[in-house]
């Protein structure tokens, strides 16, 4: 079975073929962040373990999917600043570009979960830890974050919890 990386790979040789900029650029940027990662994982394995032959480093070294999954999130969380900074100097075709660029992450990624499913998980959360108030809120948050990563923005999440907790029924 094809692995992430194999699929970006796979999907990058396809844009380039296809004259398809955007996802060709966007592409070529998170393999090498992938790439970073991968030679940071392999260099803290050196250090750890320092008999490892080569081989055996890199194919310990290399990222599984689970770990892709950070590395994309992290690049549209990069994107997503970007855009509230490019907003406010005004620069549409930046914020275009940016937007195409999440755009084509997104596609790596698992499906999103919906409003309707992370309050449900908020409820459940707040229900397992005995969070009363806002200060709980790192509590609520360790809970979740473990099941919902790369499947929901932990802003989105955030803002669900501090809503739920804050709420106070007349």
């Amino acid at each position: 079975m094809e692995n992430l990386k194999q699929k970006i790979q796979n999907e990058l040789n396809r844009a380039l073929k296809g004259g398809d900029e955007i996802t060709r650029s966007t592409l070529r940027i998170l393999l090498a962040m992938i790439l970073n990662r991968e030679k940071e994982k392999r260099y803290k394995i050196a250090k750890e373990q320092r008999d490892v032959p080569e081989k055996e480093l890199v194919k310990k070294s290399n990222l599984i999917d689970e770990e892709i999954i950070e590395v994309i999130a992290s690049e549209i969380k990069k994107r997503k600043e970007a855009i509230l900074e490019f907003e406010k100097g005004k620069r549409e075709d930046l914020v275009r570009k940016e937007k195409a660029e999440i755009e084509v992450l997104q596609k790596y990624l698992p499906e999103q979960l919906s409003e309707q499913e992370l309050q449900k998980m908020v409820k459940e959360a707040i229900g397992k830890t005995g969070a009363k108030e806002i200060k709980d809120m790192g509590r609520v948050m360790a809970q979740i974050m473990p099941q919902a990563k790369g499947r929901a923005d932990g802003s989105e999440i955030s803002k669900i919890v501090k809503e739920t907790l804050s709420f106070k029924p007349e």
